[in-house]
């Protein structure tokens, strides 16, 4: 089920798309990465479909062929704008979970310290900067060179663009024109995040797929190191976005820490 919420900030008004998947159980916000909404709709389907789970996927706004207004630039305005988005719908004991930009959208959501979250899900997250283990600069890779990077077998996950229609091809190169205002100019990193990270107390598992090239390991690991009290977990045979690439492997590890943290409010 697809609906569109209007919403009002200080900064001014916007209009959030939201996929919902599931009507029952504890409730998850997944926030997708770069790649869009697609990367991580079949998964929240996958979850509420073995799981008493109902799963909120918010587009972010310019992903997916939304509309981005134009005060709506950085990381941090909208991690402002999902916390109103759980107030609107008055959304708790929520389980967040991000894949790489959403993974820093989830850590920035998690640090305006809404009481509304029991648990924090950080999966291959960019956002923070680590000495010896940069981002990878994916902004001018082919789509098979960002695959190398991307997956643990990427043989599985070939892409070709030459097979997209006219408006397939439009909205990827609007996820990506929205992708480099809310994070390109500052190469995927916000140099002051680690400082907002030292004040989440909410529940946290920072999960890595071992085979991402985008993101190291070590650099997952110094994610974990500066949230208080995080977990760290690597997942073998798998890449940047285990919820792609490893599904089934991936759902337990999802589902299992939420529940080990839920506060079992009744759900609306």
């Amino acid at each position: 089920m697809t609906s569109t919420y209007a919403l009002t900030l200080e900064q001014g008004t916007l209009d959030v798309t939201v996929e919902q998947s599931g009507d029952r159980g504890h409730t998850f916000l997944f926030l997708h990465g770069g790649g869009g909404p697609q990367t991580v709709l079949p998964f929240a389907a996958l979850l509420a479909e073995q799981r008493p789970a109902r799963v909120f996927t918010p587009f972010h706004p310019g992903f997916g062929g939304t509309e981005r207004p134009d005060w709506l630039t950085d990381v941090q305005t909208l991690a402002q704008v999902y916390a109103h988005l759980l107030d609107t719908l008055d959304l708790r004991d929520v389980a967040v979970v991000g894949n790489s930009i959403g993974g820093w959208i989830a850590a920035e959501l998690a640090a305006l310290g809404s009481d509304r979250i029991s648990s924090v899900t950080i999966v291959n997250a960019v956002g923070i900067r680590v000495d010896g283990h940069p981002i990878a600069e994916t902004f001018g890779l082919t789509p098979i060179e960002l695959s190398r990077l991307s997956f643990h077998d990427p043989a599985k996950f070939r892409f070709d663009p030459g097979a997209l229609d006219d408006g397939q091809r439009a909205v990827l190169a609007a996820n990506r024109a929205a992708l480099e205002v809310y994070a390109g100019a500052n190469d995927m990193a916000d140099p002051t995040l680690s400082e907002r990270l030292a004040k989440i107390d909410h529940p946290t598992l920072v999960a890595w797929g071992a085979s991402d090239q985008v993101v190291d390991a070590d650099y997952g690991r110094a994610y974990a190191q500066a949230i208080p009290g995080a977990e760290f977990r690597l997942l073998a045979g798998t890449g940047h976005m285990p919820q792609v690439e490893t599904p089934e492997q991936f759902l337990p590890v999802v589902w299992d820490f939420a529940e080990a943290h839920a506060t079992h409010r009744p759900h609306n």
